[in-house]
């Protein structure tokens, strides 16, 4: 682990499902407190790197430390087998789509994504913490969730995963399927969220919802990371794909 203390160091990570491979020899470093978008269009690759981080793909090889353990390593079979090791060590992984249970109001999915011991002993500090970064879910906290707009439902799906300590915030298209005033708002949510102890991967296609407020943009196409370039906060991006 460096000196600035790398969060996330994947070398030369391949993986897939079946016979198809989707990431190739993929090598990517997320240090303390970065905010990094990942932009790319639909099929090349940002949800199977972030599901290989995370242990969820159905093949991989190559090496993925976090917090300087190792993760990766090659394995053939068995997705999922591991990733409740992987969560506990501090890893949030927010998919796209809203990934909810209609039925359960919001207080209950929020609840939900406390899932460890300490977590679970403070999840009523830790629910201010998420409504004050999410306030139109005060008033929604008895509401089934199945009868939310789409925009609220992502609230809550993120909300979930702002539950637990996380370490590694892993944020698949927060944007897919929202407008576009709704889509600013919900990239506004994730900038306000404290990355002192951590840090945040947002994938995304809409590079102007990224442009000049992440630390870095990296392009990804055909299973592949090309080079973005370091951002000020604040500037306009230069993105290289």
């Amino acid at each position: 682990m460096s000196a600035q203390h790398d969060i996330l160091e994947v070398r030369g990570l391949s993986a897939g499902y079946g016979p198809l491979r989707v990431l190739h020899d993929l090598d990517l470093t997320i240090q303390a407190g970065e905010r990094v978008g990942i932009v790319g269009l639909n099929g090349h690759g940002k949800s199977t790197l972030f599901r290989a981080i995370a242990g969820l793909t159905d093949w991989q090889s190559g090496s993925i430390l976090f917090d300087g353990r190792e993760i990766g390593g090659s394995r053939s079979q068995g997705p999922g087998r591991y990733t409740h090791r992987i969560v506990r060590r501090g890893l949030a992984l927010m998919p796209q789509g809203d990934a909810i249970f209609h039925g359960l109001t919001v207080a209950e999915h929020l609840d939900s994504g406390a899932h460890s011991r300490e977590a679970w002993r403070s999840r009523r500090d830790r629910r201010e913490q998420v409504l004050g970064i999410f306030p139109p879910l005060r008033a929604l906290l008895d509401v089934p969730v199945g009868r939310l707009s789409g925009g609220e439902r992502r609230m809550v799906s993120l909300g979930r995963g702002l539950m637990t300590d996380a370490r590694l915030y892993l944020v698949d298209e927060p944007s897919l399927g929202l407008a576009p005033k709704i889509s600013k708002a919900m990239i506004d949510a994730l900038m306000r969220i404290d990355l002192s102890r951590g840090a945040m991967v947002i994938a995304e296609q809409n590079l102007s919802l990224l442009e000049g407020r992440v630390t870095r943009l990296l392009g990804m196409h055909g299973g592949k990371l090309k080079r973005g370039t370091d951002l000020p906060i604040g500037r306009s991006a230069a993105l290289e794909i």
